[in-house]
């Protein structure tokens, strides 16, 4: 098979997005339309991708500058190329841009930045219909009206039984017989290279918008001899583009109707799949429950027997085997991830911040925040509390409404918790402190010093009591 050199239409202002982001970068599931194609383009194993970019052409290719250096770890061979479409004269015109680029020794696969979905599969065996001397495109049949789209005019079958394509012909330019076609074109298209140079040197803008159109290679392609075939396919929302919000949010509950599919295919327990959304990547093991309202965000990992009570939403996070998170609580891992071990419990309403790292059987309680913190196994911290920047040593008990000073205006500090310390509610760890193995520390302590193991430290005012003392009273 010749090399694949990959081009994605992203020029287009998205007028009826009615934003000032460009089309292509408003987000589907978490990541921009235009990455779910570029993804695609890197599992396809292209040689190339070259980013046709026009409207907000300074945004998407910056963009693309910061998919290459994420992309750059799954896929080395993609080189990622975008060129700019100034002015912008039509389909044909952009693709025309990208003509330089394009090695005549390879094959070219057209996509476009606002069609997210098209499937490997799919693009793989429109390669393969391809081969090294016709055209390919990629099709839809639903059975009802194609509304607006361009119809699929076929010609009399072939003594192999491929029925090739004579024409595209747009809604508004058909007759009545052409518009009941119910077979249209997705917008993509595989040519050998040095094909699609030939036609596209053809095109001419002789028409009422003055364009110059794609869907004219069709028209040279066959006056030329050139076979054109096509890939009929009928699942519409794999081919489905966004021009509106309307259009974005029914894609987005097609995405996670499909996710949940396939997590609860594999074992996954949703209460209601209607409620659930994944926004990246999530993994999970067996026996796993998810209850409503949940959005998982990055790289999330489920290990066996997790539950997730209602209404979480956790980021770029790896749960253990039998840790439950219960209602309300937010976990994000940031760039590093946070961990919560096996048989930890977390929540509810309790927040895990980057560099949270929880040991087996943690209990992080109701508005309990950790950021940057490491608990062993066996702590606990269930009420009100704050641990940021702590080391936190196995069986510690943190007490209700105690946090970690750990910010003196300009530095953070650390505070380390030895294995077994007790520290009361309402305590304040001024870091850098170390409160030694087996201490306890006092209800209402201001602790700012690092104290022996086994030791009691109690800093506090003496409490006076006055008898008989009269409140004041509200003058007349």
């Amino acid at each position: 098979m010749s090399a694949i050199d990959v081009v994605i239409m992203a020029a287009g202002k998205g007028t009826r997005m009615k934003s000032q982001r460009p089309k292509v970068l408003h987000r589907l599931a978490g990541r921009p339309l235009l990455g779910h194609v570029l993804d695609s383009a890197a599992a396809l194993r292209a040689r190339s991708a070259v980013v046709i970019t026009g409207h907000g052409a300074a945004e998407v290719e910056a963009f693309c500058a910061d998919w290459t250096g994420a992309a750059g770890r799954k896929s080395t061979e993609l080189q990622l190329r975008p060129v700019r479409q100034e002015p912008q004269l039509g389909t044909g015109h952009a693709v025309q841009q990208a003509v330089p680029m394009l090695p005549d020794d390879g094959l070219t696969l057209i996509l476009n930045g606002d069609v997210p979905l098209v499937r490997t599969e799919t693009m793989q065996r429109l390669i393969a219909l391809c081969g090294d001397d016709q055209i390919a495109l990629l099709t839809v049949d639903t059975g009802r009206d194609a509304g607006a789209y361009g119809r699929i005019v076929r010609g009399a079958a072939e003594p192999d039984g491929d029925v090739p394509v004579r024409a595209i012909v747009e809604a508004k330019d058909a007759t009545p017989d052409q518009r009941a076609i119910t077979e249209w074109y997705s917008g993509v298209m595989a040519a050998p290279t040095r094909l699609l140079k030939r036609y596209l040197a053809l095109l001419t803008d002789d028409n009422a918008q003055q364009e110059f159109y794609l869907t004219d290679v069709v028209k040279h392609a066959v006056a030329g001899g050139t076979p054109v075939l096509a890939l009929k396919i009928d699942d519409e929302a794999e081919v489905a583009g966004v021009n509106s919000p309307v259009q974005l949010a029914e894609l987005e509950r097609e995405v996670q109707r499909r996710t949940a599919q396939r997590l609860m295919e594999a074992g996954v327990r949703l209460l209601d799949p209607a409620r659930f959304d994944v926004r990246g990547d999530l993994q999970c093991g067996q026996d796993v429950e998810i209850d409503v309202g949940c959005i998982f965000e990055g790289t999330v990992t489920l290990a066996d027997n997790v539950r997730i009570g209602a209404h979480c939403v956790i980021a770029n996070a790896r749960v253990e085997a039998g840790a439950v998170i219960h209602p309300f609580t937010h976990i994000d891992g940031g760039k590093d991830g946070a961990v919560v071990g096996p048989g930890a419990l977390v929540g509810p309403f309790a927040r895990l911040r980057p560099g949270a790292q929880l040991g087996a059987e943690v209990h992080i309680g109701n508005f309990v925040e950790v950021k940057n913190s490491t608990l062993a196994a066996g702590a606990k911290a269930n009420h009100l509390a704050y641990l940021g920047d702590a080391t936190v040593g196995e069986r510690v008990n943190y007490g209700a409404g105690s946090i970690t000073a750990n910010y003196d205006g300009a530095n953070k500090h650390r505070t380390v918790l030895e294995a077994d310390v007790h520290v009361g509610s309402n305590c304040v760890l001024v870091a850098p402190v170390t409160i030694g193995a087996g201490g306890t520390v006092g209800g209402g302590s201001t602790i700012t010093k690092s104290t022996p193991p086994g030791a009691l430290s109690v800093a506090r005012g003496k409490q006076v009591s006055i008898a008989n003392w009269a409140r004041p009273q509200k003058k007349r």
